[in-house]
């Protein structure tokens, strides 16, 4: 695979314009040159061959060679609801979860939570997910969205559009035993370090959610949501 840039604009003709973070990458880490050829994407789930036209100060201008559809996605829906860590590690929390293949997170703000993301701190986020990608081959970007409580997001994933929506909790189920061989479109909740409380646990069963354990070990959030993630994601795998 060629090294890889992410286009914020759809690709909609046989020319395309680098700019930003993505032009200086090309520019200045991979020392562009005319008639290179470089990999593109643009979120659509295509991935374009492309090939340097000119360098500017600070763009690239390129041509398209070919369009190529390439589905590197899951065959469901994996949506994460997270009351993120602290600092550099919802940084790692995002690019792992891009990884394994997550087409949503959603910040949970709960009662014993440590973070609350500025719109600063999502637009980071947002950046982390794009260079994941680039990294791992998806041509699709996973999705940030706002912040939500988290009363009143389990409350509201009722509809029958996610069979599947798990809690993970020290009082679950064990999660060996929890069918994930059907690839069904899933919701995961991870509450904070310090647990959740009783109220909040009470809410998500009321809603239909069930509670499922991770083993023995304190895992921290991060290590949580990612680990649940990946067994979902590798289980349901064709």
């Amino acid at each position: 695979m060629s090294e890889r840039f992410y286009a914020a604009e759809p690709i909609m003709s046989d020319r395309v314009t680098l700019d930003g973070p993505e032009a200086h990458h090309l520019l200045h880490v991979m020392r562009a040159a005319v008639g290179q050829e470089v990999t593109l994407f643009d979120g659509s789930g295509a991935e374009f061959v492309a090939q340097v036209a000119a360098c500017g100060r600070a763009s690239v201008d390129l041509t398209i060679l070919q369009r190529l559809e390439i589905d590197r996605e899951l065959p469901f829906a994996l949506v994460v609801g997270v009351s993120l860590p602290k600092g550099d590690r919802q940084k790692w929390l995002v690019e792992k979860l891009t990884e394994v293949g997550a087409t949503e997170l959603v910040p949970l703000a709960t009662e014993r939570g440590v973070a609350q993301p500025t719109d600063n701190a999502l637009e980071r986020l947002q950046r982390a997910v794009i260079e994941a990608a680039k990294q791992c081959g998806r041509n699709r970007l996973m999705r940030i969205s706002a912040p939500q409580l988290w009363a009143e997001w389990v409350a509201s994933q009722t509809d029958l559009s996610f069979p599947r929506r798990l809690v993970a909790h020290p009082t679950g189920r064990q999660l060996v035993k929890v069918d994930l061989t059907s690839p069904h479109a899933t919701m995961l909740a991870i509450g904070p370090e310090g647990g959740l409380t009783e109220a909040e646990l009470v809410a998500a069963e009321a809603a239909g959610w069930e509670t499922v354990e991770l083993g023995p070990r304190i895992l921290r959030v991060e290590t949580a949501a990612v680990a649940l993630a990946a067994v979902v994601a590798l289980a349901a795998r064709p």
